[in-house]
């Protein structure tokens, strides 16, 4: 599952992951993230860090403060030159910055889906 605010790395980030094997779902509004997370139950989350509404810390938090889904693989992308640092500090799992080269996602998701 890929939720980012931005329609264009969602697109982009969907085909590009699709190509590659993967079942991709998008959310573009952090809000809805984790009724989505529910419904689609999805093995992996790439969440971005900066968005309106709820940032993407604030959703991670969530997530890990939820019993049933508070186990599930995320990796946050942002362009924040302290993304990483609020990413770890969050609960991420792995880091990747913006912009992002889709090798480097692709090898991130194999390491946490093995």
């Amino acid at each position: 599952m890929v939720c980012d605010d931005d329609q264009g790395i969602l697109d982009v980030l969907q085909m590009l992951l699709e190509s590659e094997g993967f079942t991709v779902f998008t959310e573009i509004n952090s809000t809805n993230l984790i009724k989505q997370i529910h419904i689609h139950k999805p093995d992996l989350l790439l969440l971005d860090l900066w968005m309106p509404l709820l940032s993407g810390d604030q959703v991670l938090k969530a997530i890990r403060n939820t019993g049933e889904i508070k186990d599930l693989s995320v990796i946050v992308l942002s362009a924040s030159v302290d993304g990483h640092d609020i990413a770890s500090d969050a609960g991420a799992n792995d880091f990747v910055a913006k912009p992002f080269d889709l090798d480097v996602i692709v090898s991130k998701i194999e390491k946490l889906l093995v």
